[in-house]
């Protein structure tokens, strides 16, 4: 069920939707307001960004330690 004041980025059409719109695969979310699902290609961006420094430093072995 979809909460109808929750906002979603849609990735079919590239614009924010409030509540109930395209499916669920087509979109991102939910965000708290309409700016954040605005910027929800940027917000996603700089958080794979930030896995991707992490999963790096790991591999080097500057992250915790493995479990094997």
């Amino acid at each position: 069920m979809t909460d109808p004041n929750a906002w979603y980025f849609c990735l079919k059409h590239h614009t924010a939707e409030q509540g109930a719109g395209c499916r669920a695969l087509d979109r991102l979310g939910p965000y708290p307001d309409r700016a954040a699902a605005e910027h929800a290609l940027e917000s996603t961006a700089e958080h794979t960004r930030e896995e991707d420094a992490k999963d790096a430093a790991w591999e080097d072995g500057a992250g915790p330690e493995r479990q094997t």
